[in-house]
């Protein structure tokens, strides 16, 4: 009989539990609308110069924030009461325990080893459940000024790369599916050349540090080196492309498609032969580009080969085996000579040849799927993207470990540092773009909507440093290039 009115007992106690719990839910349903109200009337109280309608919408997201704060401190209540009761059941399983006789020391090993383990769960359980408050922050925050200011539309298929020049004049390159390579005007948007030496895929764009020359890859299984001579028009006013809020993530037609592709360049002269063509790969090559100095070339391909040439002479120098399945891209070190290539096999190799001498080679291993970019940064750091959906920067002084990483919801494809302002720009299969800075804090993602942004898969960015207004390029395979300028406040970059 005792039994039973203490167990009833505690029955009747958790039963109270649940009702005051429900009843405290109730009752700030009940006040939700009298707070928003009351913030209303505070804010409407104050010399404030916004208008109705943003002030109005600054408090609907108070109140969301507030609700969440409201939910979590909540749970966060239960489930430190979780952790008391368990906490009291190992302590009294503990006392019980300790008066048993010798023979039972194995036993008491073995609660200990489980009772160690359930503690650990529950601390991460509640780590988790606490770092839902930081997550929060960081979605609802943006640290980045985000305009589009031109679109480069005429290739008839998907541009899988971009590059901006090093040298005067400043002007935009595009590599296309459609067998073509394209140079822009970046201020007016005018096609300024196009390039058909190809009988493949163009893959990749890069240009000669020096001199106006460009070096793209190919499905054809080359990368031709070609020489072209540009001049600008005479700039246009900046079109207003932007879109009210409230269109994201709408589909585009066939139709729209089509109106993209008829606007396209007609009067757009070319250039139809390289002044140097690298052979010897046996496979699509994906990507290239120049090493320091420019005298000097290496190649990427699906060969699972990365080839290092002469420019000169399109000699064979070095033929850089390792990798155990395709190569997707490579990038060479903008002041030393060291190269990085990526792979379908999970890593991504780091090739040295400072020394004339020796070559090496580090292995990296992070990720867990095919790595579709590495690119080098200012200093001693590499960063890399993923299938995984994840960018990690490494340092290349300790390479067992990255030391920041960053997690998406999308798989990343051929990514971009900028040099002043150290941000990563992540182009992603799911049509946005995000900003992250070098610690792995998101600062903004490029406005997109039916007829602003992406509408496809976003294959690459690149930065231009010199340039102030288009400062970062993005492209995809909607066939179109767009041009951004990103504003990071300056207090923003100090930190």
């Amino acid at each position: 009989m005792p039994v039973e009115s203490s167990s009833s007992g505690v029955v009747r106690q958790a039963k109270q539990k649940r009702k005051s719990h429900s009843l405290s839910i109730k009752r700030t349903n009940s006040t939700e609308q009298d707070r928003l109200g009351l913030h209303r009337d505070m804010l409407d109280g104050q010399d404030s110069k916004l208008p109705l309608s943003l002030k109005t919408n600054l408090m609907d997201l108070f109140s969301q924030i507030e609700r969440e704060f409201e939910s979590l401190y909540i749970e966060n209540i239960e489930l430190r009461r979780e952790i008391e009761t368990l906490n009291d059941r190992l302590t009294a399983d503990g006392q019980t325990l300790e008066g048993a006789d010798l023979a039972k020391g194995a036993l008491k090993t073995k609660t200990s080893h489980s009772t160690s383990q359930l503690s650990q769960k529950l601390k991460t359980t509640y780590k988790a459940s606490t770092s839902k408050i930081v997550s929060s922050f960081k979605a609802t925050t943006s640290r980045a000024v985000c305009h589009l200011l031109r679109e480069y539309v005429g290739h008839r298929d998907g541009i899988w790369d971009l590059s901006v020049t090093r040298t005067q004049p400043t002007v935009l390159g595009t590599a296309s599916a459609d067998h073509t390579a394209m140079l822009w005007s970046i201020e007016t948007g005018k096609c300024l050349l196009k390039y058909l030496g190809h009988q493949g895929s163009v893959n990749s764009i890069k240009f000669h540090p020096t001199e106006q020359m460009a070096l793209t890859a190919s499905g054809d299984q080359t990368a031709h080196i070609w020489r072209f001579l540009v001049q600008l028009p005479t700039p246009q006013p900046v079109a207003d492309v932007s879109q009210p809020p409230g269109d994201d993530d709408v589909e585009v037609s066939d139709k729209d498609e089509a109106d993209v592709e008829a606007d396209g360049p007609t009067d757009c002269p070319s250039v139809r032969m390289a002044s140097v063509t690298l052979r010897s790969h046996q496979g699509v090559v994906i990507a290239a580009d120049w090493l320091v100095g420019g005298k000097q070339a290496v190649t990427a391909s699906w060969d699972r080969a990365a080839n290092l040439y002469d420019v000169e002479t399109s000699e064979l120098v070095h033929s850089l085996m390792g990798h155990d399945q395709e190569l997707t891209h490579c990038c060479t070190h903008p002041t030393q000579r060291l190269v990085v290539t990526s792979s379908r096999d999970t890593t991504f190799r780091l090739w040295d040849f400072r020394d004339p001498s020796i070559h090496s080679v580090n292995v990296f291993q992070g990720h867990t799927d095919t790595v579709t970019s590495a690119v080098f940064t200012v200093g001693d750091n590499v960063v890399s993207g993923s299938d995984d959906r994840t960018v990690k920067v490494w340092d290349l002084k300790n390479m067992r470990s990255p030391i920041a990483t960053i997690r998406t919801d999308s798989a990343v494809n051929r990514i971009s540092v900028s040099v002043s302002q150290k941000i990563i720009a992540l182009p992603h299969d799911n049509r946005q773009v995000r900003l992250f800075d070098m610690s792995g804090v998101r600062l903004a993602r490029l406005p997109r909507s039916n007829r602003q942004g992406h509408r496809r898969m976003v294959c690459c960015s690149a930065w231009c440093e010199d340039n102030t207004s288009c400062n970062l390029f993005t492209c995809g395979f909607d066939r179109q290039a767009i041009g951004w300028n990103i504003n990071i406040p300056a207090l923003l970059q100090e930190k």
